[in-house]
């Protein structure tokens, strides 16, 4: 098998770079070393300027210890240190001047300093010269990088791993069985190609992975790969793309190239609706389009794919919805894998592997968290261990706790605590009663929730906040149960009404989501009454998906609307009148419970029940649990040992006003 990816490349001119600088260096040195001038620079700056003749008369009398001729300077020291300098013609010799008696003890030296400094006479013409050689370098250089971008700027960029840089494994990826199982075919198909290819059996091409954001369709890619054993080339859809058209065309092309070099390989491309969207659409242009052109590019190479390539495309999206269909079909995507949120199972699963590589305390319950966290995907309970862990290591503990599971868990569903934000006092009274007031008419209700937690410490967007907390994950609602909400939704309005004698802007949210639901009731569900009928009013422009509900076209009459506008005011009326009976009904508990919310800010389920219906209160809450088929907060709290902590109580499902 070719190499997967070149390493890089030593740049072929350090060296003749670095050998350049090291010899101008070493010339430097000798240069300097050589010439003697820096030795008699200070010796002979103090002489004495004299006639020559005076130096020839010293010489003949015997008084000097020595005389340097250098070129055309002339000194003599005297015997006692003293030293005289004078200039002679440049073409007068030794004998000429006299100065060669061998029977005079003085000695005669001559330099030739010119010769000397040669080296430093052409040093300027070898620094120009070198500094011409770098340059032409340095252009050559330059000429060969734009060469070869304009070549590369076609290639494909993406991202490979060969086998043994893949190290996800099936294991690692915790709370979707079901589409494990769908990708075991894939994985044997890569380790034992002949076992089906002998039976006539042929693997899917592509495998669309569809999922909301952060439910795991990267890593269960890269699980396959990795599981498989194979290299794996990751790119964006986005990364085809570019202002130069056909760039995106023939990126495809190199990819699939390099993929079918290195089969049996995974192909793996994410956002893929980013070019595969339908042809021909609103805002796409003609048959030139470039991100058409590259749709078409990759529909022509995974139909070409031969036969024993070994390469398959896996690619994901959470828009399934605007896919071409030419992409879909059978010989090209034709396995579509569905990855949906988490269940509760799945929940503690995924809690479990992103607690592997975290100090955890051992009466830690990844349980009662899972259940506290409906609706929330891998990556929100990954977000929900790793702050855990902050907030065990800010509070200088061994090891994560469940209180830090708790605060972990209210701060990634509702918002850290606003400790700067400072309430007056009657705006605290009206957040305390507002948020019993949704607790109480909750839980008399007997379809809503379990009551969970009430707090009136400001989080987020929110002065206070109530859990009605799911212990199971629900996939059907009863017209009963959106009544009961309905009616909870409107408890703290009416609580404040009822206290306070006025309204505030509390509720905004509350009337929001209480809307929400009686329209879906009447137009939607066919919840509604008698004159609406079982007709679901208003088309969808569009298909819901990852949790977007797609723009609605009205298809009704304006009476049929005047209808469905009827019945959403006589629902939420009617509700709001239950609401402020069961306040009415239950003023001084809701006084009494007020105080001890006020006092405390943070008030468990225990606490409500034992300030509202005494002990008899816990084994109402457990009935009516039982009626809803689930089982009650209480029931999961109540400790296993004598010495579980009582306040390990964590947040979920919310009801925020």
């Amino acid at each position: 098998m070719p190499p997967l990816s070149r390493p890089p490349q030593r740049n072929r001119y350090q060296w003749l770079l670095s050998i350049l600088l090291f010899g101008l260096l070493a010339f430097l040195s000798i240069a300097f070393l050589l010439n003697p001038q820096w030795e008699n620079e200070k010796k002979y700056t103090d002489a004495q300027e004299v006639p020559l003749s005076r130096i020839t008369q010293g010489y003949a009398s015997r008084e000097f210890k020595d005389i340097l001729i250098r070129d055309s300077t002339v000194y003599a020291t005297l015997k006692d240190g003293k030293i005289l300098q004078s200039y002679k013609e440049g073409e007068d010799t030794v004998s000429e001047l006299g100065w060669n008696d061998p029977k005079n003890p003085t000695i005669v030296n001559i330099e030739n300093q010119e010769t000397r400094n040669m080296l430093f006479a052409v040093l300027p013409d070898i620094l120009f010269f070198l500094l011409v050689i770098g340059g032409v370098i340095w252009l050559f250089r330059g000429i060969a990088r734009s060469q070869s971008t304009a070549l590369s700027f076609g290639k494909s960029r993406a991202r490979v791993a060969d086998a043994k840089q893949v190290k996800t494994r099936f294991v690692d990826v915790a709370g979707a069985e079901e589409a494990k199982e769908d990708l075991v075919e894939v994985v044997d198909f890569l380790k034992n190609p002949t076992k089906y290819t002998n039976i006539g059996a042929k693997i899917p091409k592509g495998v669309l992975l569809v999922g909301a954001p952060g439910t795991g369709k990267t890593l269960l890619a890269r699980a396959v790969a990795g599981e498989a054993g194979v290299p794996f080339f990751s790119i964006a859809g986005s990364e085809f793309v570019e202002m130069f058209v056909g760039v995106g065309a023939s990126r495809v092309r190199d990819l699939f190239t390099k993929a079918k070099r290195n089969a049996p390989c995974i192909i793996f491309i994410d956002e893929i609706d980013a070019v595969g969207r339908q042809r021909g659409g609103a805002g796409f242009g003609g048959g030139h389009d470039e991100r058409e052109q590259t749709l078409n590019q990759i529909l022509t190479e995974m139909d070409g794919f031969e036969q024993g390539t070994n390469v398959i495309v896996m690619a994901a999206t959470n828009r399934p919805d605007v896919l071409d269909v030419a992409l879909l079909r059978p010989g090209r995507f034709d396995r579509r894998i569905f990855i949906d949120k988490p269940d509760l199972n799945a929940r503690q699963k995924i809690l479990e592997v992103h607690a592997r590589n975290k100090k955890v305390a051992k009466s830690i319950k990844l349980g009662d968290v899972a259940k506290q966290t409906v609706g929330l995907t891998g990556a929100d309970l990954e977000n929900i261990m790793n702050e855990a862990a902050i907030f065990a290591a800010k509070r200088k503990r061994p090891a994560v706790t469940q209180r830090d599971l708790v605060d972990a868990v209210e701060k990634v569903t509702i918002g850290s605590e606003k400790k700067s934000r400072k309430l007056t006092q009657h705006e605290k009274d009206i957040t305390a009663y507002h948020e019993l007031g949704h607790a109480i008419v909750g839980h008399l209700c007997t379809h809503a929730d379990p009551l969970h937690k009430i707090s009136i410490v400001s989080r987020g967007s929110t002065l206070g906040v109530t859990w009605f907390l799911p212990q199971e994950d629900q996939y059907t609602t009863s017209k009963s149960k959106f009544i009961d909400e309905i009616c909870g939704l409107l408890g703290g309005r009416a609580a404040e009404e009822l206290i306070f004698n006025e309204i505030t802007t509390g509720a905004s949210n509350d009337l929001e989501r209480a809307s929400a639901i009686a329209r879906n009731m009447a137009m939607k569900f066919g919840m509604g009454d008698d004159a609406l009928g079982l007709v679901v009013y208003g088309e969808k422009q569009g298909s819901m998906f990852a949790g977007v509900d797609p723009g609605m076209a009205r298809n009704y009459s304006d009476s049929m609307a005047q209808k469905i506008d009827e019945y959403v005011r006589k629902i939420i009326s009617d509700q709001y009148v239950r609401a402020k009976g069961f306040l009415v009904e239950h003023r001084a508990k809701l006084d009494e419970l007020a105080k001890v919310l006020q006092q405390k800010e943070t008030m468990s389920v225990e606490e409500f029940l034992v300030v509202f219906d005494g002990e008899q209160g816990k084994e109402i809450e457990k009935k009516k649990a039982k009626e809803l088929g689930i089982k009650s907060d209480i029931e999961a709290k109540e400790p296993d040992s004598p010495d579980e902590p009582a306040d390990d109580s964590q947040a979920g499902e919310t009801q925020q006003s």
